[in-house]
């Protein structure tokens, strides 16, 4: 089999090189001892590979030229709540804050928040400092133009990659971390219960199938612990998806955090949900050119792969690291709670089309008619 690309070959070459095997269980139910690696250095590879990855190469992944869409998509309503959001922390705290999106994408949202903050607050240049994590050029480009598109003098960001946001100080001032669909794009370990114990999902190559899916030893010996913790029972031939890459990310923000929230945006559940009888085979998901599939194994670094947040994981975790959780309720809860019924407006027009008119409209459809306000979740940590 043809490798398809450069990464794909890195790919290949990193299973050839491991130390590690796993079961290939043949079409006609034998099976070989294979070279492989874990799901999570696999999804690792293919999304964040320095050269190649998903998330670090490329054309704009968002929006109606890339491959998905993000709530950050769904108008400026989210925008204005969050505003207001960081209005009344910033006030709790009597100190300017940074704002921080963390992945910020092509900075649509970010931009936003600062537009309505500047039209809530004359004074929100001086309270809030705008500040992008993002490393992938083209989207860390396009978050310049979208605050140059707002011609908001004194609102500009500053503009990291993560590597330069661990070595800076701001995390240590008070901050609000906006995390808009980033924890569905942690690397994950898959694992399934085979034969009443618990396997881990790996990944192989084979020169006539290419990339193939393995059963291996564990590799994290924290898995079990996880799933204990969280009262997770997986049924037999059951498949779900462990979030290391979260649990590596809190306790990294966790050791560097002072004083602050975390307000993760994502769609997800709870354990009982996330493992229910029904998900049999997990929540994995790839994403490319606004269609789903679930083959992680084909357009190696062109495709997204995601899956669901597991609320009571990332709720462990976050204490774990070091964090409390203030609030967790759907999206939908979220904008209620923080005044979107507020933002309707009262208007004689008799045209559609009008500001207000269209305003009402986008706030009714979060409300009532686009399902991620009941899909999304809003879970926030605080520190300090």
């Amino acid at each position: 089999m043809i490798i398809e690309n450069e990464l794909a070959a890195s790919i290949a070459e990193k299973i050839a090189d491991a130390k590690t095997y796993g079961k290939l269980v043949d079409e006609d139910g034998g099976w070989s001892s294979v070279k492989c690696i874990s799901f999570f250095q696999y999804m690792q590879a293919c999304l964040y590979d320095p050269q190649y990855g998903y998330y670090r190469s490329g054309p704009i992944r968002v929006g109606k030229e890339g491959d998905f869409y993000t709530s950050s998509g769904i108008g400026q309503v989210l925008a204005e709540v969050l505003a207001k959001y960081a209005l009344d922390y910033a006030a709790l705290v009597d100190k300017p804050l940074k704002l921080m999106e963390w992945g910020a994408g092509t900075g649509r949202l970010s931009a936003q928040i600062a537009a309505a903050g500047c039209g809530r607050d004359l004074d929100w240049k001086r309270k809030m400092q705008p500040i992008l994590i993002e490393d992938h050029p083209a989207h860390a480009e396009a978050a310049r133009h979208a605050f140059a598109d707002i011609s908001l003098s004194g609102a500009e960001p500053l503009l990291a990659s993560s590597n330069e946001a661990w070595g800076e100080t701001w995390l240590k001032q008070p901050t609000i971390v906006l995390a808009n669909e980033l924890f569905d794009a942690f690397p994950v370990h898959r694992v399934q219960l085979v034969n009443g114990e618990l396997m881990e999902l790996g990944v192989a190559y084979h020169d006539e199938r290419g990339f193939v899916e393995v059963q291996m030893p564990l590799t994290d010996i924290r898995i079990t612990n996880w799933l204990n913790r969280d009262h997770i029972q997986l049924l037999e031939g059951q498949q779900t998806e462990v979030h290391a890459g979260a649990v590596d990310f809190l306790n990294k923000l966790g050791a560097v955090m002072t004083r602050g929230r975390v307000v993760i945006i994502d769609y997800g559940h709870k354990a009982e949900e996330y493992a229910a009888e029904h998900r049999m085979l997990g929540t994995l998901m790839c994403y490319s050119r606004h269609q789903t599939n679930t083959n992680p194994y084909s357009r190696i670094g062109e495709q997204d792969i995601t899956s669901h947040v597991p609320f009571t994981f990332i709720h462990h975790s976050a204490e774990e690291s070091g964090f409390q959780v203030a609030s967790y309720m759907t999206q939908k809860q979220f904008l209620i709670e923080h005044g979107v019924m507020d933002m309707l407006q009262n208007h004689n027009s008799t045209d559609p089309f009008s500001k207000e008119a269209r305003r009402n409209r986008a706030i009714r459809q979060l409300l009532l008619s686009d399902q991620m306000s009941e899909t999304f979740k809003v879970m926030v940590l605080e520190k300090g």
